[in-house]
């Protein structure tokens, strides 16, 4: 069966050419569905998809689940667990993501974080507006601190890399241990979780979705942390149970947190980590295209895995 690519990203008149050129003689059709945010615009036609062998985009799963045809989907998102439930994709269908293309993008974001609680700006910002002229005392510094990475891949490694430039000891968890890359001083197994937690002043989450990480930081977890160390989420928000997180702070302790992401998104507006004050929340958008780059990465890994693929060559970023 002859290829029919489906392109549903945001690009330039010249990116499209270099696309065209990587495909010569094969079918491209071109339906921007990617938005300025990084969101996905509803597909107002779906027999758009018909045919296609090849979807550059992450288009809705019903949708390409109904095209038995497909044959491989790069999504232009890192995480992709909505395609890895059963019947997301035809059988047989191989999955690749952008890993590599959102992580200076969150890494930045959930440093500004991290130095923003350190140094209590969110309380001051909340003095600010009451006109209070007020001394909040002590602040932290990542000089001699020890930062937990749990989850050590791109965003994980970007992050750890800020933090030892500032004077930091990183230590990364993953699956499996391994030699440490750029960024982290260890990595061990994330079996070893709950050992690290009492010795981390900070703990930064960059875990995708899977059973085994859905309420990771759980009530019990949380209590190993140390009374004033700091919480990050910025992979899925389902990693933190959110009612554990809101009893945590309420009760003193840690010294702050910085979400992204939430269990549910968006936060219902009776949840209770709306009004803590040492709680720094933001509404998913560390990565999207928020940040100069990002959408030139995820075009660069779509076109270089178009080219493998019509090459026969591994794709890279592999998920299925």
């Amino acid at each position: 069966m002859s290829e029919r690519i489906l392109n549903a990203l945001l690009l330039t008149p010249a990116e499209r050419a270099q696309f065209l050129a990587a495909a010569p003689g094969v079918e491209q059709r071109f339906l921007p569905l990617m938005d300025n945010s990084g969101l996905t615009v509803p597909l107002s036609d779906p027999s758009a998809v018909e045919g296609a062998t090849v979807v550059l985009g992450s288009l809705p799963p019903d949708v390409l689940a109904a095209t038995p045809t497909l044959k491989w989907l790069q999504t232009w998102s890192a995480g992709v667990d909505v395609y890895l439930k059963p019947g997301a994709l035809p059988d047989g269908a191989m999955l690749t993501s952008a890993v590599g293309a959102y992580g200076p993008s969150v890494a930045e974001h959930l440093f500004a974080c991290l130095l923003a609680l350190m140094k209590r700006l969110p309380q001051y910002r909340d003095r600010q507006r009451g006109h209070s002229w007020t001394d909040l005392g002590m602040v932290k510094t990542l000089s001699g601190a020890t930062v937990l990475v749990v989850g050590a891949g791109d965003i994980g490694q970007r992050f750890a890399a800020l933090c030892q430039a500032m004077g930091a000891h990183t230590v990364g968890l993953k699956r499996t241990a391994c030699p440490p890359p750029a960024g982290l001083d260890e990595v061990h197994a994330l079996d070893g979780l709950d050992a690290w937690l009492p010795r981390a002043d900070v703990v930064a989450l960059a875990l995708p979705q899977t059973p085994e990480t859905v309420h990771l930081m759980d009530r019990r977890r949380l209590s190993l942390m140390k009374d004033d160390a700091i919480l990050l989420n910025g992979g899925r928000g389902s990693a933190v149970d959110p009612q554990a997180l809101a009893e945590t702070l309420r009760t003193g302790r840690l010294w702050g947190a910085a979400l992204d992401v939430t269990e549910p998104e968006p936060l219902p507006a009776d949840s209770p980590l709306w009004d803590m004050d040492n709680l720094l929340l933001t509404p998913h958008v560390a990565g999207g295209l928020h940040l100069e780059g990002t959408r030139e990465r995820i075009v660069a890994i779509a076109l270089e895995n178009l080219k493998r693929y019509l090459a026969g060559e591994p794709l890279k970023n592999r998920m299925k």
